[in-house]
C-alpha cells in the first residue's frame, strides 16, 4: 500500500496516541514518589531503546547519535522536561485536570509554528482546535479544583515542552531523531538522581511495581517513537491535535481499571473531542483522495 505523507503523519500520530492514552493509568498503579518514578520512567525505555537502536543502526550507531547536531540535543532536552513535568503534574492534580492542561498542546504548537517556522494554520485547523479549546475549557471548569494549582501549571508546561519537541523535529525533518529518543532518556534519568536521596529500590522490592514499570516503558517507547517521526510528513500542529484524544482516554482508562471517576462533563466534552477529531480527519483524508483523482 502506497501512503501518502499526510496519510503517514495521521497514521503515526493516532497509532502514537492511542498506546500512550494508558499512561497515567500507569503512574496511578505503581504509584512511587514523583522522583523515583521519573528515574524508572527514564531508565527502562533507555535500555529498551539502546537495545533497539544498537540492533538497528550496527557499527553506524555512534554515528547516528552524533549526527543529530543541536536540534537533536535541544530535542532530547525539550522531551526530558517534558517527561518531569507531566509526572509532577499527574502526582499534584487529577489525571483529567493534567490532561486537560496536556490538551493545550496544538495551541502551543500552531504559535511556535507559526513564529519560527512560518507554518501557519489554515482555517480548517485554526476551527478544529477552536473547538476543542471550547470543549476543554467545558471540561476544565467541572474538574477544577482549589489547591491543585501546581499541578496544573506543571500540566501547562507539558504541554509547551510537548509542542516544543514537535517543532524541532519538524525543523530537522530531514534528520533521524530517532537516536535524539535515547539521549532524552539518559537526561530523564539525570534528572531526578539530582533530587532524590536514596538510589531507588522499589524495582526490586514489589513485583507487581515491577511488572507495571516495564508496561509503562513499553507504553512509552512505541508512541514516542512514532511522534517523533509524524512531524516529518506533516506540521508539528497537526500531531499534537491528536494529543487531544488522551484527555479523553486516560481518565476512562483510569475510571475503568481503579475508579477514579471522571464527571458528566468530562464524558460530554471527551466525546465532542473525539467527534471533532474525526470529522477533521475525515475530511482531511477526503480532501487527500480527492487529488489524486
Amino acid at each position: 500500500m502506497n501512503l501518502s505523507d499526510k496519510q503517514k503523519g495521521i497514521a503515526l500520530s493516532f497509532i502514537g496516541v492511542l498506546i500512550i492514552s494508558p499512561d497515567s493509568l500507569f503512574i496511578r498503579l505503581i504509584n512511587l514518589p514523583s522522583w523515583e518514578l521519573l528515574f524508572y520512567r527514564g531508565l527502562i525505555p533507555f535500555l529498551f531503546l539502546f537495545v533497539s537502536l544498537f540492533l538497528y543502526y550496527k557499527k553506524n550507531f555512534l554515528n547516528s547519535l552524533l549526527i543529530i547536531g543541536l536540534p537533536g540535543l535541544f530535542y532530547a532536552i525539550l522531551i526530558s522536561l517534558g517527561n518531569t513535568t507531566f509526572v509532577i503534574s499527574i502526582q499534584n492534580t487529577n489525571v483529567a485536570n493534567t490532561l486537560v492542561m496536556i490538551a493545550l498542546t496544538p495551541f502551543a504548537t500552531a504559535v511556535l509554528s507559526s513564529f519560527f517556522l512560518k507554518e501557519y494554520p489554515d482555517k480548517k485547523m485554526w476551527l478544529t482546535i477552536i473547538a476543542c479549546f471550547f470543549a476543554i475549557m467545558f471540561i476544565f471548569y467541572d474538574s477544577y479544583q482549589g489547591g491543585r494549582v501546581l499541578g496544573d501549571f506543571f500540566g501547562l508546561l507539558t504541554a509547551i515542552f510537548i509542542g516544543g519537541s514537535a517543532v524541532v523535529i519538524r525543523y530537522s525533518k530531514l534528520t533521524d531523531l530517532l537516536p535524539a529518543l535515547l539521549i532524552a532518556k539518559f537526561f530523564t534519568i539525570l534528572i531526578p538522581i539530582y533530587f532524590m536521596q536514596l538510589f531507588p529500590v522499589s524495582l526490586f522490592v514489589n513485583q507487581e511495581q515491577f511488572y507495571f514499570i516495564l508496561l509503562m516503558g513499553v507504553f512509552l517507547i512505541i508512541p514516542l517513537a512514532c511522534m517523533t517521526i509524524a512531524p516529518r510528513f506533516i506540521p508539528a500542529y497537526e500531531v499534537e491535535i491528536f494529543f487531544i484524544l488522551e484527555t479523553i482516554l486516560g481518565p476512562i482508562w483510569v475510571w475503568l481499571v481503579i475508579k477514579e471517576q471522571p464527571t458528566t462533563k468530562t464524558l460530554i466534552g471527551g466525546i465532542f473531542i473525539i467527534i471533532i477529531i474525526f470529522i477533521h480527519t475525515f475530511i482531511e483524508l477526503r480532501a487527500i483522495n480527492k487529488t489524486k483523482y
